[in-house]
């Protein structure tokens, strides 16, 4: 059974940093493109950031551009997200997603955790 546990999130003044991580468990880690993605309150699911199956190429949405950092430990099943310069429009519900394929990534359809809150306030 796929699992992917999220933690790491929690509240965070403007300017702030949160370091998100991610558990992966019941498939082979490394085959898979790795995704972030957030969802705010009464929005769908948008795309955050992506790492290939090495962690040698990263893809970020421009929103986060120079503020976000996508890593992933394959020796540890883990994906990670460091987050900078929080602003209050990050306030989001933050997923870890598999691709859905290891041959074709893509975040759509792909297994996601239950997310972890990160709320940037004053």
């Amino acid at each position: 059974e796929v699992q992917l546990v999220e933690s790491g999130g929690g509240l965070v003044h403007p300017g702030g940093s949160l370091i998100l991580s991610c558990a992966a468990s019941g498939f082979s880690f490394s085959d898979y493109w790795m995704y972030w993605a957030l969802q705010a309150p009464g929005k769908g699911l948008e795309w955050v950031s992506s790492i290939n199956t090495i962690g040698d190429a990263t893809n970020y949405a421009d929103s986060v551009m120079g503020r976000f950092t996508i890593s992933r430990d394959n020796a540890k099943n883990t994906v990670y997200l460091q987050m900078n310069s929080l602003k209050p429009e990050d306030t989001a519900v933050y997923y870890c997603v598999r691709s859905r394929w290891v041959t074709t990534p893509t975040m759509n359809g792909g297994a996601r955790g239950q997310g972890t809150q990160v709320t940037v306030s004053s």
